[in-house]
């Protein structure tokens, strides 16, 4: 059994919100279509072969691509969950199940409740869908208990990409 007590930091949460963005498939694929489009509507309009139309609206929707996944998703999803990464919680890992507590109640989970989980700099991503996932915090632990997590998470979690 392990436990911790541990708060979110803001910036540090948003970062683990760009890794979790970046590391989707269709966000994948969309950055590799648009960067494409904008690589050759850059030859053809240095070679004179297009209008610079296309160009400046490549560089425009690399842009906004950009701006969405870096900034605009992470700080929404934030803004969203404000509550629960402003509070102090009280986490516990068991063989059995994860125990999350906090001031205002407690939750806990099966290790079949989750489907993957992803490691970032400062984070541990539990996730129990796509789209749905919990952040551990890796601050104030030592490589020890790290270590012991990723041996937890890999016993009873498959790693995502």
């Amino acid at each position: 059994m392990m436990q911790f007590s541990f708060s979110y930091n803001k910036k540090k949460v948003i970062q683990a919100l760009r890794y979790h963005f970046y590391a989707r498939q269709e966000i994948k694929f969309m950055i590799i279509i648009v960067n494409l489009y904008a690589i050759l509507a850059a030859v053809l309009f240095f070679f004179k072969k297009i209008r610079p139309e296309p160009f400046i609206l490549g560089s425009f929707i690399w842009i906004l691509m950009l701006l969405a996944v870096w900034y605009i998703l992470p700080y929404t999803i934030y803004k969203r969950s404000i509550k629960t990464f402003t509070d102090k919680f009280i986490i516990q890992f068991t063989d059995e199940q994860i125990l999350l507590e906090n001031e205002r109640g407690e939750a806990h989970w099966q290790w079949a409740d989750f489907s993957k989980y992803m490691e970032s700099p400062h984070f541990f991503h539990l996730y129990f869908n796509p789209k749905s996932f919990f952040l551990v915090p890796k601050e104030g632990l030592d490589d020890t208990n790290k270590h012991a997590l990723r041996q937890l998470f890999q016993l009873h979690i498959h790693a995502g990409n």
